[in-house]
């Protein structure tokens, strides 16, 4: 599966509670069910007015569809392509 990155523009994302989160979580794994292909939520971040969702699909119009059934808005969705950290640093080309 590819790995996606999701920014959903959300006003006032920043001050949704526990409980919000916990109802948001329920309606994203039904959504998840419902697919009936493989799909996996990675995981998300609340930051300001965005929230922005790791997730691998096959593809961007399976993320597409689960936003849709989530009713979540899914304003960007970009396929990641490489990923690096400070362990990159020690890396040598072979």
């Amino acid at each position: 599966m590819k790995r996606f990155l999701i920014e959903r523009e959300i006003p006032g994302a920043s001050t949704l509670t526990m409980t919000d989160l916990c109802e948001i979580a329920r309606t994203s794994n039904a959504a998840v069910d419902s697919l009936g292909v493989p799909y996996t939520w990675v995981t998300s971040y609340v930051a300001g007015d965005k929230i922005y969702c790791v997730h691998e699909a096959e593809d961007a119009e399976t993320i597409l569809e689960h936003a849709r059934r989530g009713g979540f808005p899914a304003n960007l969705v970009a396929e990641v392509t490489n990923e690096f950290g400070p362990h990159t640093a020690e890396y040598v080309a072979a």
